[in-house]
């Protein structure tokens, strides 16, 4: 695979908008937006309740992903690219866990909208390994109601574009342990330090597998 990678320019981009008090963009509008898949266009200083109410307006047929990092709101569609490596990465963790018995449950590409943290995200892939979290998952799983389910232990980040807000943040206030990110045809392993911070490691703490073997 040749994902093309875009970098972020110090000339404010025409895809980067301020937006105090603009209203909500319509389905056509975002539709025009992200007719470029993995083109992230950026709408600066909006508050939660602007997220939720875009958010919760795109019916889920739609191929328009939104995040928000407690200020800036980013919004794109995936391209094929984008989809293939993200099923690919999905089922190496799915095929490890699954061979070795160890306990887990996917939750695919799910928005974690977190109105206590303002922020919202949503991962390629999302999965739970911990004991304590798959009870409550198996606690939980007649809710339809995110709120209802802890936030995930591994995500999946497939980055064919510079992301232009701050994803990492959103997952550390998620509290996500362990992200692995695609970049420019290798995956990197990030591990949730202290400090809440993220740390390039060598190997997964949930699977038995080091970063330069997934790829390969």
């Amino acid at each position: 695979m040749s994902p093309v990678s875009t970098n972020p320019s110090s000339v404010p981009s025409p895809s980067v908008l301020p937006c105090p008090e603009r209203s909500v963009p319509s389905l056509d509008e975002l539709e025009r937006m992200t007719f470029v898949p993995d083109e992230r266009y950026v709408i600066q200083d909006v508050d939660w309740a602007f997220y939720e109410q875009l958010v919760d307006s795109i019916p889920e047929r739609a191929n328009i992903h939104v995040d928000y990092d407690g200020k800036d709101l980013e919004i794109m569609s995936k391209g094929a690219n984008h989809e293939e490596v993200g099923e690919l990465l999905g089922k190496l963790v799915s095929l490890i866990a699954y061979e070795l018995d160890l306990p887990f449950k996917s939750f695919g590409e799910t928005t974690w909208k977190r109105r206590e943290i303002a922020r919202g995200l949503e991962a390629d892939k999302s999965y739970y390994f911990a004991p304590e979290k798959l009870a409550a998952v198996a606690e939980a799983r007649r809710s339809k109601n995110i709120a209802d389910y802890p936030n995930p232990d591994l995500a999946i980040e497939v980055d064919i574009s510079r992301p232009k807000i701050d994803r990492p943040g959103i997952y550390a206030a998620l509290g996500v342990a362990e992200v692995w990110r695609f970049d420019d045809d290798q995956v990197v392993i990030e591990r949730l330090s202290a400090d809440r911070t993220f740390v390039a490691v060598d190997a997964s703490g949930f699977l038995p597998i080091r970063a330069e073997e997934i790829v390969r």
